[in-house]
């Protein structure tokens, strides 16, 4: 059985993870955004992005060469034509999961 302070701690919680997640996107959407903090966030979206891929699909060993992995390197491709052809992110990271997930699941 939970105890209400247990319940109080888990609510409090997910409030104080949530807020700061959301709070940006509210206030952008209504006060917007300086035009020269909007010229650097042109580029910020596309590095990161990159960043993120190329650290998901290396492995890196202390003294060796980076690896792939060549599953997720797999899934790279097709999960970039859907992002270019339909340009749109939650699209695009719903199918860039299943199809891992699928990949994984084959072999």
């Amino acid at each position: 059985m939970i105890s209400s302070y247990i319940l109080l701690v888990v609510l409090f919680s997910a409030l104080v993870t949530w807020l700061p997640r959301t709070l940006p996107f509210i206030l952008v959407k209504y006060r917007g955004l300086p035009k020269i903090v909007e010229r650097f966030l042109q580029y910020l979206p596309v590095s990161i992005i990159f960043a993120l891929i190329l650290s998901s699909v290396t492995q890196g060993k202390i003294g060796g060469l980076p690896s792939f992995k060549w599953l997720d390197l797999l899934a790279v491709l097709p999960t970039t034509l859907i992002a270019f052809r339909y340009r749109n992110l939650v699209l695009t990271v719903i199918f860039g999961v299943c199809l891992v997930a699928l990949l994984r699941f084959i072999f």
